[in-house]
């Protein structure tokens, strides 16, 4: 009876299992066709990972070389897989980053590498009794002096790498040497494969499609700028809609993309910071202003901030009467929209190392303080006594906000300002005025309003309410020059 219960309980669960096993070649197919179709829209969306990916790979094989060739490894040895472990830990996406920690690396090894021999030979002074003392005592003092400098902001930033390289090296050449009489050579050996390493790494990331940290920076902000311009451009007339009609059904993707912005403070600090290892390369000379870029973020972000309560305010629970927008909302469709159009103009400016259209953008800025200035005197005036307090927040919250986006345009509009004239941008103002010196001329010819002769003299006898002497009205001639 037991024998039959058991053979029908593993029957039952066979029962059930089969439809797990059957299901199963479907599901895996599914998953890898999943997983190609994710990896080919990947590689799509940045064809430059799959260009890094291939450097990596082709550094890795240059450097395995240490150990194909016989003469070679006879050369190095063991220590060789420094090498291989230094293009593994300093190979990075970008040039600047690349750079930096191959730099960081090496003069960390070089550094490590000559105090721990010295502190070796100290050691050795000391006796047979006394060598580990003073080794782990030299061990001890640079691990807790090093470990406390990289609390520094300054080395935290630029050379926390190598610093922890430093405290790797020395302890290990120090250690070692402890067993191992050729202290020297170890240290020659070790120093030389993670040149090696780091040498290849940076030549390939530079000669190969290389990823410059401050081109990336670069367009970042510029981008950053362009979204906080493309959402105040469609602010103004997105409000009297939703003001009017309810809630808008139109595409209301560029109010989102300013989003972006808000998160972008960490990506800009690390790439400025790698930014900064770089050579001079293309429209970026040596020592070009990088953190004149961390500004103009800063003050993206903080126009990001004001544009996001902005958002909040566009379907707000508190509607306000029909009658208080009506007198708002033109002059608010003006202040965001030559905000807008100023940001534009500055975005494409820096997309273009170009210095920015002065006469273009001054003129945006100019007309949204016009504008900020009669809406400044609109709240001011005796229009809002008779209306209700709580209808009348959300109004004056958007035009409060609106006018700190107008000043936070025009700081960021000096900055870029700054910025071109630190980095030389190239001026296309030159350029153009040929080209409107020939249009002017063009005008000249087919306006017949102009007239060859500069004065033309016209006397007219007009009487002037003057009273002469007799009482009568007396005439007098004017010469009018035009």
């Amino acid at each position: 009876m037991d024998m039959e219960s058991t053979s029908l309980e593993k029957a039952t669960v066979f029962a059930r299992a089969r439809p797990l096993f059957k299901g199963l070649p479907e599901k895996l197919k599914a998953k890898v066709v999943e997983l190609a179709r994710k990896t080919i829209k990947l590689g799509k969306d940045e064809p430059r990972r799959v260009a890094h990916s291939l450097k990596v790979g082709l550094a890795l094989n240059l450097v395995s070389l240490l150990y194909y060739f016989r003469p070679l490894y006879d050369n190095f040895g063991v220590s060789a897989m420094w090498a291989v472990m230094t293009v593994v830990v300093v190979f990075e996406y970008s040039v600047g980053a690349t750079l930096g920690k191959g730099l960081n690396r090496g003069f960390a090894t070089l550094l490590g590498g000559a105090l721990s021999v010295g502190a070796h030979h100290l050691a050795c002074l000391s006796g047979e009794i006394g060598e580990p003392i003073m080794l782990g005592f030299f061990v001890f003092l640079q691990a807790a002096a090093s470990t406390f400098i990289r609390f520094f902001p300054k080395i935290k930033a630029r050379y926390d790498y190598a610093v922890l390289i430093f405290i790797l090296t020395f302890s290990l050449i120090s250690v070692s040497g402890f067993r191992d009489d050729e202290i020297i050579e170890l240290a020659r050996r070790r120093l030389l494969t993670i040149l090696i390493g780091g040498s290849v790494c940076v030549i390939i990331s530079i000669l190969i499609c290389p990823v410059w940290a401050g081109l990336d920076l670069h367009n970042l902000i510029a981008s950053n700028i362009g979204k906080l311009g493309n959402f105040l451009e469609g602010f103004g007339d997105e409000y009297i809609k939703t003001s009017k009609a309810g809630e808008s059904e139109d595409d209301k993707s560029f109010l989102q993309q300013y989003k972006s912005v808000l998160t972008s403070k960490s990506n800009e600090e690390s790439l400025a910071n790698f930014a900064k290892w770089e050579p001079g390369h293309g429209r970026f000379k040596f020592r070009h202003p990088w953190n004149q870029y961390l500004k103009i973020g800063t003050l993206a972000r903080q126009c990001a901030y004001r544009i996001d309560a902005l958002n909040g305010y566009l379907n707000t629970e508190i509607q306000p009467s029909s009658e208080m927008r009506y007198k708002i909302e033109e002059v608010c469709k003006e202040m965001s929209l030559e905000c807008g159009k100023a940001l534009k103009e500055l975005a494409l400016a820096i997309k273009a190392t170009s210095q920015p259209s002065s006469a273009n953008t001054n003129t945006h800025i100019e007309n949204s303080k016009s504008a900020a200035k009669n809406l400044n005197s609109l709240l001011k005036s005796s229009v809002w006594e008779d209306t209700d307090f709580l209808a009348a927040v959300p109004v004056a919250a958007v035009a409060s906000l609106l006018i700190e986006v107008v000043d936070c345009t025009e700081k960021i509009a000096e900055s870029v300002y700054e910025l071109a004239s630190m980095a030389n941008f190239k001026s296309i103002e030159a350029t153009v005025l040929p080209e409107k010196s020939q249009i002017r001329q063009r005008d000249d010819v087919k306006s017949p309003a102009k007239v060859d002769c500069p004065h033309v003299c016209i006397t007219v006898n007009e009487p002037t309410p003057a009273i002469s002497g007799n009482g009568n009205p007396s005439v007098t001639t004017r010469n009018l020059e035009l």
